[in-house]
């Protein structure tokens, strides 16, 4: 079932497109990831689906309700950011219950609710620390838990690896995928990083300068490519990383 639609969404700043004629579609459970440069477009479709942007023009609708002009709190969706957006004056525990303390619903099994998520995540012995105590991935996992907090139907994610150290971000990686799986929760996961897109996706959107160039799985785009940019921006620096890898762990012996 098709959860998420998204329909002619256009975007200008000052004259230049943003986004041009953005049509896609997502599962519920799918984990799709955005890929493309800095400047592409990709960060600006991610903050009109969550409301803080809004489109020229376009529609965007879940499970069949229209929210293109919704308030980002009546959207049913979470985001994590690259730069985690902790509490420094809360503990891991407080800042996982802190939306919920505001959600009538919610409020009343807060505490044992933060508690599952935290351990779900690893971080039960950390739950009282405060994130001046904690590594970039340990507070990214604190972010993600807050996220899950509201039981969001969709997760946003913003680069949220592009400042973490290669064996963090491969650890980080595998949290994703079992939390998704164990939750059914839709990820859309904006990156620049092909080897992350490929490793991590059910489908791959690939943008370039406002547009959509193709969306497939990575089996799919590495087959049949749709055009020169993603052969050159998608495959040709993937097949680089990869080198780059196999020769690091070559080294590495």
């Amino acid at each position: 079932m098709k959860s998420l639609q998204v329909t002619a969404l256009n975007k200008k700043f000052d004259g230049k497109d943003a986004l041009c004629d953005i049509n896609f579609e997502a599962a519920g459970g799918e984990f799709l990831s955005i890929l493309g440069p800095s400047g592409c477009g990709k960060t600006t479709l991610l903050r009109i689906l969550i409301g803080l942007v809004r489109a020229d023009s376009g529609s965007i609708t879940l499970d069949g309700k229209d929210i293109t002009n919704a308030s980002p709190d009546k959207r049913e969706m979470g985001i994590v950011f690259q730069n985690y957006a902790l509490f420094e004056n809360m503990t891991v525990r407080r800042n996982v219950e802190y939306a919920m303390r505001f959600r009538p619903e919610l409020k009343a099994q807060a505490h044992e609710t933060a508690a599952r998520l935290i351990e779900q995540v690893g971080l039960s012995e950390h739950a009282d620390k405060f994130p001046s105590e904690l590594s970039g991935g340990q507070m990214q996992r604190v972010a993600i838990a807050r996220t899950l907090a509201l039981s969001p139907k969709i997760i946003l994610l913003d680069e949220p690896m592009s400042a973490l150290d290669a064996a963090t971000r491969l650890s980080l990686r595998e949290e994703l995928k079992r939390i998704q799986a164990e939750m059914h929760t839709m990820m859309i996961y904006i990156t620049h990083d092909q080897e992350e897109a490929f490793a991590m996706s059910d489908r791959i959107m690939v943008m370039g300068e406002a547009h959509i160039h193709q969306i497939g799985t990575p089996q799919e785009i590495l087959a049949n490519p749709a055009d020169d940019y993603v052969k050159s921006f998608v495959i040709e620096n993937l097949n680089k990383k990869i080198a780059s890898l196999m020769k690091f762990a070559g080294g590495a012996r």
